[in-house]
């Protein structure tokens, strides 16, 4: 069950939360991954790339702005020469502006939040699209948000790429389904990653997130990974065009 075993992954992101989260459950699961991140000097895209290999799986941890083409390009040509194809695409990757509303968002931070969620998760898909095409198989996972289906205060262009990304997992389901190729996304709720450590800064503030969970608990990042995990496996093979809310049933909560 969930088995990946001899697949090779791409993860973007990868460097800590939930990309960690999923590269570690590809891995325990037999598969080789390549985890990509723009920010790379602080040492844990690397510390990632170590925990892959413990798992017994090879590894390889690149510095990849995905928001620029030619950079997304090369690395798709650099893991396909190295480990040989690409069976699974995540994209994670992805940036957020807390307490910036859609009337004040500047241009500037429009396109930072835009360019890397939505572009930068086109490119990816386009770019490793090809690769799969060729062997008429594959896997890509968009990492969307709960936020691209239900808009919050002071999230602006976050949840206008989340809703965007929602939308290209659909269209490229339909284009790519000739090719057994399997696109799908998740759409995480409250996970507890360093994007929302504000928001719970208090052990009163965590119980009050919590309490608003049917589960009774805030997701960890592990959550997402054994998502992750059902939809790259064989598992999943007859479900394309999906985005599957991994919330806690924060949603249901919120009726009552």
């Amino acid at each position: 069950m969930n088995s990946l075993e001899g697949d090779v992954a791409i993860v973007t992101g990868g460097r800590r939360g939930i990309g960690r989260a999923i590269a570690l459950a590809f891995a325990g699961a037999g598969a080789d991954v390549c985890i990509i991140d723009a920010e790379t000097q602080d040492g844990k895209l690397d510390t990632v790339a170590k925990e892959i290999q413990k798992f017994g799986q090879r590894s390889l941890a690149l510095k990849v702005d995905i928001a620029h083409k030619v950079e997304v390009d090369n690395m798709v040509q650099r893991v396909a020469g190295e480990f040989g194809k690409i069976d699974i695409l995540v994209n994670c990757a992805g940036i957020w502006i807390p307490g910036q509303t859609l009337v004040e968002c500047d241009e500037s931070n429009w396109d930072k939040v835009i360019n890397t969620n939505l572009k930068g998760t086109f490119f990816c898909c386009q770019s490793v699209a090809g690769e799969m095409i060729n062997r008429r198989r594959g896997k890509i996972i968009n990492i969307a948000s709960d936020l691209g289906r239900t808009p919050q205060p002071g999230i602006g262009a976050y949840a206008v790429s989340k809703a965007g990304v929602i939308m290209l997992t659909q269209q490229l389901a339909l284009e790519l389904g000739e090719y057994r190729i399997c696109v799908n996304a998740i759409a995480p709720g409250m996970i507890k990653t360093n994007m929302n450590v504000e928001l719970r800064s208090t052990p009163e503030a965590e119980r009050e997130i919590a309490g608003k969970m049917v589960l009774g608990r805030i997701g960890e990042p592990s959550d997402i990974g054994k998502t992750a995990l059902y939809l790259a496996s064989d598992t999943s093979d007859y479900i394309t065009g999906q985005t599957i809310v991994v919330h806690g049933g924060g949603m249901i909560a919120s009726l009552f």
